[in-house]
Formats: structure tokens, C-alpha cells, sequence
């Protein structure tokens, strides 16, 4: 087909603009469309790649028989005319702040902005808005009030019910009720997406969407929940109560994360002033067949080339020729959203689904043979679920692996092991990584099944053979078991028989350059000044100068963020202790760079004031002369 004259010469004249989601209205004329059926705006630049969330709904659409365009990072600040450039669709804008809550994106946990935007060429900044969702929502009902608007994405997903916002340090109401939306669909929302194409399809009104699974819609005033037989409801505490009372909000979350994560989950109703928000139980967990269609899309696996000028998307560059065996996570850490947006069960992939997969890398133009990482938010759950469903149909704990590995997960890495090698041995692969982080607890528990056992067994030392690039993370978090309890993470007496097994591995395979890169995290709620210099000690004590940390950053809708918010656990109503100030936050990050001359003098007075002199000279050692100039420098500056 050919291109419309106003598209040649093409910038690019590499460029065939059928292989993208059209963006501006040249590339709707290219394909002869008059008008647009969706229209889809998000938050980040569009790279048409699996792992980025605007391309999974533009393709899945597209093979749904649907035209669809993209308005990737729109200016809402001049006269929005990138709100207007594509006209109405048909049937209803879908609104992403993309890949991450925009406040995430854009601000550290001090509340700094973030050096780099990494789903922005070049890594720029001043490309998406505080609160994404909210301002684009608003600016197409203003532009557009009669067309649906559908929100989605990890920011909507995370914002459904009423939720503390750190950056504004306020408590908000379902982010419907905000952004004025029509409907939310949350966690990964290929099934109901299909469900509501479906019921469109069919002469369905969009305003009478209310009982999709795994969609929230915020009612009329006085209009009363749709009768379902199916669903047992659950009643939240209202918005106005929580706003009331802390204790309530806390054991409003206890219920929410329980249905996220239940297989027979009840519906959640919300009074958020005179309307009702209705937050429909989720679809069940995707099977084979559901989640291989998701990856086996025609994506081009690239950034659209109006970005060719603009530098390197650093988010792409860090995944482009990677590979997501599946989605979900068993963890349900305390600080972790996974759980809330993916689900506590796993979905896997097929070897087929993964195979094609990097047969299609191959064939990128700049691949050398590298597989980057062939994992998923923990790379070593693939094919992993319950032995007995039954008994996972019935089950409201919020971790399978928390506080020990169920008894009912098989926890198998043979079909793991079983891809490594296909993958590794695929012609024109050189080597294939690991470079998710993987859970250690999942193959050093004392209770799996015999077959299990052996491939537990048999992974570190195949891992450490093939698939590590020079360093493997993993995310002990914290050394504290009292601290590791609210985190919803095992002892770090796992972490030490995992290094010992990883050390002999590496004698025997000859390997002794890799390494071990542990992450932690300072100032978790539970985590006390004292806690942080356990971890200092024991890291030095194993060798380790740690450079993988990060503070603790309150994101909507996780254990965590509900205790800094309350002051008390959601599941016990008992009082938790929580760094808050500045100060407080930045003593605890001081003792991850103990190693550092100008860090000494600084850590010596804390563990003074704590009286933990012993900790200080095995830490530090004896008090020197320089450590006491620079504490009095210190002293006199302040």
C-alpha cells in the first residue's frame, strides 16, 4: 500500500508507517482511515515493545478489529492542541500515565526530582505532568465531554479506592472521583478490555459498563450497585470516615489487599461522598494461552521513529532484547506494588510463546547475541503454582511465601532450567542472563517435594555456569528479622546460605569473578537507627560495600505505605515505628556508606548517642584523628 503524497519523502525514509500505531493525522490518512475508533494517551513516549503497557492495549485492539492511535506524552501547558490534533474517537479515550505512577517517575523519595525520566528520549524531563491520569482525564472532558474517557495503568490501578498520597501528604479519594474518568480498569488489563470491547460490540452503552471484573466505576448520586448474583459484596469504611479516622483507613487496606489477591474474591463498594465507587473482583489468573496471545502481538519492538533525534529511551535500552517469561509474584512484600497491580499468582508463558520470542530479537538489527535477561518481577517463579487449587481457590494469604513457603506451592525449577537451556542453546544466542532479581527462599526451604528438591539442587550451580553476566541481584532488604517481619521478607539467615552456595559454585566452575549484588532499603517502616547499623556490620562482615539502595518511597496501596500513613500495622492495629523527618531518614541512609571517609565522624556520633560504641569500633575501628576533625568541622558548621 502506498504512503499518501503528504507523507513522502518521509523524514525517515527507512520508516514504513504501517508498522506503528498511527500518532498524528498524516499517519491515519497513510491507512486510509477517516476517523479513529480509540485514542489512547499516555505518559511515556511510545515504544511498541511487550513490556511497555500502551503497546499491549494499542496491539491487543488492533487484533480486536479496532483503528487505534496513540498520543504519546502530550503538552497539556500550551492550548492542547495535541489533546485536539486526532479529533473524537468513536468509542472512548484510554488514558495511561504509563509504565509508572507518574509521582515515582518523576520524584525521589526525598521528594527531589529524579535526575532522569526514563521513558522520555534522552531521559528528559518537563514531558508528563504531576498526577498524569488526573490531568489528562480532565483536559479531554473538558475538550471532549461526551466522549468515555477509561483510565488504566499502575497509577489508576494503584489510586481505585481511597489512598495516601506522600507527595502531597494527604489522604485522596479513588482517583475516578478525581479525575472525573468514566471507567477504571486496574491491574493488567487485557481481560476485561476484551470484556468491554465485547459488550460495545454489542450495542452496549459505555456509561452502562458496570459489572466487567476487575473494572471500578464510580456511580450517580443515589444509583445503587448492579445486582449480581455471582458476587458477595464487602463494604469499605467511606471516604469521609477514613479522612475521619486513621484506624479505619488501615483496616479498610487489610480488605482490600486480601480481594485483590483471593481466586473467589468479593466485590468492594465505597460511599466517596453522595456517589458509590464499585470495584468489581478481579478476572481469574491468565492461563498459557491468555498471556502468550498478550506477547505475541506484532510488535516492532521499537521506539516509533519520530523519537530518532531525540536520544535513546533509557527504559527501552535497558530491556530491548529481554525477554518476560511471566507476570505476577508470590512475594507480597510490604513495600512492593506487584502484588497489588499483577496479582499474588503467577501467569507463565509458554516455551513456544518464549522461543518466538527470541527468535524475534535475533533479527533486530543491533543484536550481538546477548539475551539481557530472561526473567520476570522475580525471575525464578516460571510455571510456578499450587499443587492442590483448591486449596490456593480458598486461601486469603496475602504472600505464598510469607512467613515461609506454603506447603502447597510447588516450587519445581525444572521447567525454569528447561527454558534456560532452549534459550541458551538457541542458534545465534552467545549468551542469555539473568538479570531480574531472583528469590532465593523459593529453592532453600526444607520442605519440597523430591523432584523439587533435585532442581533445587541443580539451579544455583546452572545459574552460576550460563546465566550471570558478572553480578546477580537479590533483594535481601534489610539484616533486621524484626524489621524483615513487616517487610514481609525472610531472615537474612537465607541470604547466608544462599552467598555460600553461590561461592562454591563459582570455586567449582572456576567462576570466581562474578559476584553477588544485594539491594536494601533504609527507613522502612519497623526500621530504626539501630536496625540500619545491623545492617552496616553485617554486610562489612561478608565483604560487601553496598552500592544497590534506595530509601523507602510510600506508593499507594502497599503494607508500607499504609503503616507511614497510620502509625500502626492495617493487619494487627498495632503500632509500628516510622522514620519521617528528613534527618531521621537521612541517619539511616548514612550507614550504608560507612566505607566512606567522609561518613565516619557523622556515624561515630550516632552510635555514640545510641551507646553502641562496640558496634562503632567494629564497624569503623578505633577512633582516629581524622574522624574527630571531621566531626568537629561538623559540629561547628551546624
Amino acid at each position: 500500500m502506498t504512503p499518501v503524497p503528504s507523507l513522502s519523502p518521509h523524514r525517515d525514509p527507512t520508516w514504513d508507517p504501517f508498522r506503528w500505531l498511527p500518532t498524528t493525522r498524516d499517519e491515519i490518512a497513510a491507512r486510509g482511515w477517516d476517523c479513529v475508533d480509540v485514542i489512547l494517551v499516555s505518559g511515556d513516549a511510545y515504544v511498541d515493545h511487550p513490556a511497555f503497557g500502551t503497546a499491549v492495549i494499542g496491539r491487543l485492539m488492533e487484533h480486536e478489529g479496532l483503528r487505534v492511535a496513540i498520543v504519546p506524552q502530550p503538552n497539556w501547558r500550551d492550548d492542547l492542541r495535541d489533546f485536539r490534533k486526532l479529533g473524537a474517537p468513536r468509542l472512548f479515550f484510554g488514558v495511561t500515565a504509563g509504565c509508572m505512577d507518574s509521582m515515582v517517575n518523576r520524584y525521589t523519595a526525598a521528594k527531589r526530582l529524579r535526575s532522569e525520566d526514563s521513558y522520555t528520549p534522552g531521559g528528559e524531563h518537563g514531558f508528563r505532568p504531576d498526577y498524569a491520569v488526573t490531568v489528562y482525564t480532565r483536559i479531554l472532558k473538558q475538550l471532549f465531554p461526551e466522549v468515555p474517557v477509561m483510565i488504566g495503568g499502575i497509577e489508576a490501578s494503584l489510586r481505585r479506592v481511597t489512598h495516601f498520597d506522600y507527595w502531597s501528604e494527604s489522604f485522596k479519594p479513588s482517583i475516578l472521583a478525581d479525575s472525573g474518568a468514566d471507567l477504571l480498569v486496574y491491574g493488567m488489563g487485557e481481560q476485561p478490555l476484551r470484556e468491554a470491547l465485547r459488550l460495545l460490540r454489542q450495542g452496549v452503552p459505555f456509561s452502562s459498563l458496570r459489572t466487567i471484573p476487575q473494572t471500578a466505576v464510580l456511580l450517580p448520586p443515589g444509583v445503587l450497585a448492579p445486582k449480581n448474583q455471582n458476587w458477595e459484596d464487602h463494604i469499605l469504611y467511606s471516604h469521609d470516615e477514613c479522612l475521619a479516622d486513621r484506624a479505619l483507613y488501615a483496616r479498610n487496606f487489610k480488605q482490600i489487599e486480601v480481594e485483590s489477591n483471593r481466586v473467589q474474591a468479593r466485590r468492594l463498594l465505597q460511599l466517596t461522598g453522595d456517589r458509590l465507587l464499585v470495584v468489581n473482583p478481579p478476572y481469574p489468573t491468565m492461563n498459557e494461552q491468555e498471556i502468550d496471545a498478550s506477547f505475541d502481538l506484532p510488535y516492532t519492538r521499537l521506539p516509533h521513529p519520530r523519537y530518532r533525534k531525540r536520544g535513546p529511551i533509557p527504559a527501552y535500552e535497558m530491556i530491548k532484547h529481554s525477554i518476560n517469561m511471566h507476570r505476577g509474584c508470590f512475594g507480597g512484600c510490604s513495600f512492593c506494588t506487584i502484588s497489588a497491580h499483577q496479582g499474588k499468582f503467577v501467569a507463565s508463558r509458554s516455551q513456544r510463546s518464549i522461543l518466538q520470542e527470541v527468535e524475534t530479537i535475533k533479527r533486530m538489527p543491533d543484536f550481538r547475541g546477548t539475551i539481557t535477561d530472561i526473567g520476570g518481577p522475580s525471575a525464578n517463579m516460571y510455571q510456578m503454582k499450587g499443587i492442590d487449587q483448591e486449596i490456593c481457590d480458598q486461601c486469603i494469604r496475602p504472600s505464598c511465601i510469607w512467613p515461609q513457603v506454603c506447603r502447597n506451592l510447588d516450587t519445581d525449577h525444572t521447567p525454569l532450567l528447561e527454558i534456560y537451556r532452549a534459550v541458551r542453546e538457541t542458534p545465534g544466542v552467545k549468551h542469555a542472563f539473568v538479570t531480574s532479581g531472583i528469590r532465593y527462599d523459593l529453592f532453600l526451604h526444607d520442605h519440597a517435594r523430591p523432584k523439587a528438591q533435585a532442581s533445587h539442587e541443580r539451579y544455583v550451580e546452572e545459574l552460576v555456569e550460563h546465566h550471570v553476566s558478572g553480578r546477580l541481584k537479590v533483594a535481601p532488604e534489610h539484616t533486621s528479622d524484626a524489621v524483615l517481619r513487616v517487610m514481609r521478607k525472610p531472615s537474612f539467615t537465607y541470604f547466608h546460605r544462599f552467598k555460600e552456595k553461590f561461592d562454591a559454585a563459582k570455586r567449582k566452575l572456576g567462576k570466581l569473578q562474578l559476584q553477588i549484588v544485594p539491594y536494601f532499603i533504609s527507613s522502612h517502616p519497623g526500621s530504626r537507627a539501630e536496625d540500619m547499623a545491623d545492617v552496616a556490620v553485617q554486610t562489612k562482615d561478608l565483604g560487601f560495600k553496598l552500592e544497590q539502595v534506595q530509601d523507602f518511597t510510600p506508593t499507594p496501596m502497599t503494607v508500607a505505605t499504609e503503616i507511614y500513613a497510620t502509625g500502626v500495622h492495617p493487619y494487627n492495629q498495632q503500632p509500628v515505628c516510622v522514620a519521617r523527618t528528613p534527618e531521621e531518614k537521612q541517619e539511616q541512609r548514612s550507614f550504608f556508606f560507612w566505607y566512606k571517609p567522609e561518613m565516619r565522624g557523622p556515624l561515630r556520633a550516632t552510635l555514640r548517642r545510641l551507646k553502641l560504641e562496640s558496634v562503632a569500633t567494629r564497624l569503623l575501628g578505633g577512633r582516629s584523628h581524622r574522624d574527630g576533625a571531621s566531626q568537629d568541622r561538623q559540629s561547628r558548621s551546624r
